[in-house]
């Protein structure tokens, strides 16, 4: 669901701004494997070659040639990529202050670039961190309130869950979320996010292909049946009133299609 206020090139923009954000995700570890695969290699080299030439002309740092070998090509390909990484997002910067937009602040214009189904999800994790003790669960509650205007107070549920995205319900919630935005601009509007941000969240909008959307789904789906367990134990949902049952029933049968447990 996207407002008329959202353009197709400004909706295509940061939608590249989030694959890229995706991209990124586990490049650390992926270089730390190359490196290790690149070390085993030169390694096996140096044995294999000992019969034929010897280590002498390593001398005492044959040892130590595998694992250098490992830490330059991973490192390499580490800096290459996070090279690639920063001028990419540089030059979706720019087009995007070029619409009059702030890629650091993706809600600074409103949600008019959120699928609904992300916003179920975002506001599930808000609904799941208010609810946990110690100073980063706080920091993150503020965050999430501050970026998409989400209060304690929205007409939102979750464990189990009272809306849906795509419904007149869903609709009521993202206007009154874009109220609040547009109330906070005169207090300097939403925070500066970036890539930690996203990586912990997925903060930045989201195009919904059929596997992203069902993964999201399956996310938010996951934190109300946590929270369904949490309060009422894993048969509770027996007991309960007639609707709260099935929507606690609804949940649990559309997180199994979805593929969750």
């Amino acid at each position: 669901m996207h407002p008329s206020t959202t353009s197709d090139d400004a909706l295509g923009l940061w939608y590249a701004l989030g694959r890229l954000y995706d991209g990124a995700a586990g490049w650390g570890r992926r270089s730390t494997m190359a490196g290790f695969v690149v070390a085993c290699l030169v390694g096996a080299s140096v044995l294999l070659s000992a019969p034929a030439v010897g280590t002498s002309w390593a001398g005492p740092y044959a040892a130590a040639i595998p694992v250098g070998a490992g830490l330059v090509f991973g490192g390499g390909l580490f800096g290459w990529r996070l090279a690639g990484f920063w001028k990419r997002r540089a030059a979706l910067g720019r087009a995007l202050g070029e619409r009059g937009l702030d890629a650091r602040r993706p809600t600074l214009a409103g949600l008019g670039a959120y699928y609904d189904v992300q916003l179920v999800l975002l506001r599930s994790g808000y609904e799941y961190l208010k609810d946990r003790r110690g100073p980063r669960a706080r920091r993150s509650v503020r965050l999430l309130e501050q970026t998409f205007g989400f209060t304690p107070e929205d007409p939102f549920e979750t464990g189990p869950l009272n809306v849906v995205p795509d419904t007149p319900a869903m609709l009521v919630l993202r206007e009154r979320w874009e109220r609040r935005l547009e109330a906070c601009l005169e207090q300097g509007g939403p925070p500066r996010v970036g890539y930690l941000e996203d990586a912990t969240y997925r903060i930045f909008p989201r195009e919904m292909d059929v596997l992203e959307e069902l993964e999201m789904r399956a996310a938010y789906l996951r934190i109300s049946c946590g929270l369904l367990r949490e309060r009422y134990g894993k048969k509770g949902s027996v007991s309960l009133p007639e609707d709260l049952r099935r929507r606690a029933e609804r949940d649990i049968r559309e997180y199994r299609a979805v593929g969750g447990r």
